[in-house]
């Protein structure tokens, strides 16, 4: 049958049906724009509307833009403030009558790549990046998941988030050119290799599909990677972490 995994992002909602031992999609990936302004009420409603669109029932998998603490979202990163203190297991439960595990959006996409993509028999340092909305980072020990590592949220070059400045909503919002957005993620990159001295970075989310137009811009010690399960990366490993 398979396990719901959704991934719920700044710009959309996306889930489909995981077979959790090898990752494939055994169903359509449903996606639903992200509700403005992102209050737990409308993204609910937007699990449910999913939920219910692809027939589902049973252990469903979240990843979630935010710091997660025993299903509870700790900070509000790109959604809205009102998340802060939120139960979000318990309110995906009560809106679709599903049993859900929420985890942070890319912790789960890096448990998805180091059990069964790109970073497969890594060792070291991994770091996987998710270029979306926002910078998401999950960080990885010899394998071992260090949970909410959020390094998108490091001071940039003007002391906000430094995702505001690298991230791919960034890129859009001040119409960069591949090339010279990949400069700015560059600066993310050599940010966070000076503080976390990683061995490998695996690059996910939407902008990973077109690495070929900004890796000539890149330029640090660690090996890159692209994540294997691209943007669906947070889809699949949610569907694992249900499982689990």
């Amino acid at each position: 049958m398979g396990t719901l995994g959704i991934d719920v992002g700044g710009s959309g909602v996306k889930g489909a049906i995981v077979d959790t031992a090898t990752g494939e999609l055994l169903s359509e990936r449903v996606r639903i724009e992200t509700p403005k302004p992102a209050t737990p009420k409308k993204i609910a409603g937007v699990v449910k509307e999913l939920v219910t669109e692809l027939d589902y029932t049973g252990p469903v998998g979240c990843s979630f833009p935010t710091v997660v603490v025993d299903g509870q979202a700790r900070t509000a990163g790109n959604i809205d403030q009102s998340w802060r203190g939120t139960a979000v297991d318990e309110l995906f439960r009560e809106a679709t009558g599903q049993p859900f595990t929420v985890n942070n959006d890319a912790d789960v996409a890096g448990i998805a790549e180091m059990g069964l993509g790109a970073g497969r028999g890594l060792t070291g340092t991994v770091i996987m990046v998710t270029i979306g909305t926002g910078l998401g980072s999950g960080f990885f020990r010899n394998g071992e998941l260090v949970p909410n590592i959020e390094l998108g949220r490091m001071p940039g070059k003007d002391g906000e988030p430094i995702e505001f400045y690298s991230g791919d909503k960034a890129r859009k919002d001040a119409d960069l050119g591949w090339k010279e957005w990949g400069d700015r993620f560059n600066y993310f990159l050599q940010r966070v290799s000076r503080v976390c001295a990683p061995d490998h970075f695996i690059l996910g989310g939407g902008a990973s599909k077109k690495f070929e137009k900004f890796s000539g811009q890149l330029d640090i010690e660690a090996e890159i990677h692209v994540a294997e399960f691209l943007n669906n990366a947070g889809i699949v490993g949610a569907a694992i972490t249900a499982d689990q």
